[in-house]
C-alpha cells in the first residue's frame, strides 16, 4: 500500500511486484504520473511491470487517458470482484505470455 504517488516509486525502487493497482486520483503526485515515471524507469532497467488504473471517474475518456499515460489497464470504483477476478485473470495470461520463450528439449531458447 502506497498513500501517495511519490510513495509508489519509493516501494517499487525497492521490492518486486507482478501487478500494480495504480490510484489515478492521489495526492502529492498522482497516479498518471507515477506511471509516467515508472515507464521512465523502465527504459534504464529493461523490466516492465503491469499497471492497472484505478479510478472513481469513470468518464468518457478517462480509460484512453490511463492506457496513454503507460497504464496496462483499467478498473473504476467501486470495484466489483467478478471484475477485479476477470482483470487479474487477464493479466496474469498476459504476463505469462510476454514471458514465455519457447524451448528445445534440451532447455536452449528456440531460434527465431
Amino acid at each position: 500500500m502506497a498513500s501517495n504517488g511519490a510513495e509508489a516509486l519509493q516501494k517499487l525502487e525497492g521490492d518486486s511486484f507482478d501487478l500494480v493497482l495504480m490510484d489515478v486520483q492521489m495526492p502529492e503526485m498522482d497516479g498518471l504520473t507515477a506511471t509516467g515515471l515508472i515507464r521512465q524507469r523502465e527504459h534504464t532497467t529493461g523490466q516492465h511491470i503491469r499497471i492497472v488504473a484505478l479510478t472513481a471517474y469513470a468518464m468518457k475518456g478517462d480509460q484512453e487517458r490511463c492506457l496513454a499515460a503507460g497504464m496496462n489497464d483499467y478498473l473504476s470504483k467501486p470495484i466489483q470482484p467478478k471484475e477485479l477476478d476477470d482483470l487479474l485473470a487477464s493479466q496474469i495470461a498476459a504476463r505469462r505470455k510476454s514471458s514465455f520463450t519457447p524451448v528445445t528439449p534440451d532447455g536452449q531458447p528456440t531460434p527465431e
